[in-house]
């Protein structure tokens, strides 16, 4: 049977030989983890945004279609006050005017019943939006920068680049006594 400072010995080696395993193991199981988490943020945010732009397109057609004129503020037109609406409800991803830019409105006539006739698009006509036309919101071509660069390939330099995101919502514009001016649409 050994002696405890001999066994204490046996032991203090064993310790001193598996020194480092730990940073070794923390290393391999921490870059990979990481990694994942990057990703996972990353996907978040694209999803976020997204549907945060989806919501305010939703908004803003809803808003257009049920408006009357004596809804509106004195001097203001539909397509000036879906914009804001849209902008409103975007939670600050369309703000100033560079984001004002970004959303369209464009209102179509739909076709006769029964008709293989594509939609007419009327949003520069002073009627364009009459009750039964179409209302569409869209912001078109909102840079979404990722949070970090995206890796392919270790051949390849890290990819940057924003992602081009596009939504669009539409409906018919409801039966009003009053229809408010168009405003200069899109």
């Amino acid at each position: 049977m050994e002696t405890k400072p001999a066994q204490e010995r046996k032991n203090r080696r064993r310790r001193s030989a598996r020194r480092g395993a730990e940073l070794l193991e923390f290393s391999l199981c921490f870059v990979p983890l990481l990694a994942m988490v990057a990703v996972t943020a990353d996907a978040a945010w694209a999803i976020f945004a997204k549907s945060t732009l989806q919501r305010a397109v939703r908004v803003g057609v809803r808003t257009g279609v049920t408006l009357t004129a004596s809804q509106m503020a004195d001097g203001a037109c539909l397509t000036d006050t879906v914009k804001s609406a849209v902008q409103a409800n975007s939670l600050g991803l369309l703000a100033g005017n560079s984001g004002l830019s970004l959303i369209k409105v464009h209102y179509f006539q739909p076709p006769t019943p029964n008709s293989a006739a594509a939609a007419v698009d009327v949003s520069s006509q002073l009627n364009g939006n009459q009750s039964g036309n179409i209302m569409q919101v869209s912001v078109e071509g909102y840079s979404l920068v990722p949070l970090l660069p995206r890796l392919f390939q270790f051949s390849q330099g890290a990819d940057g680049n924003p992602l081009a995101v596009t939504v669009t919502s539409a409906d018919l514009i409801e039966p009003s006594r009053t229809p408010p001016c168009i405003g200069t649409a899109p």
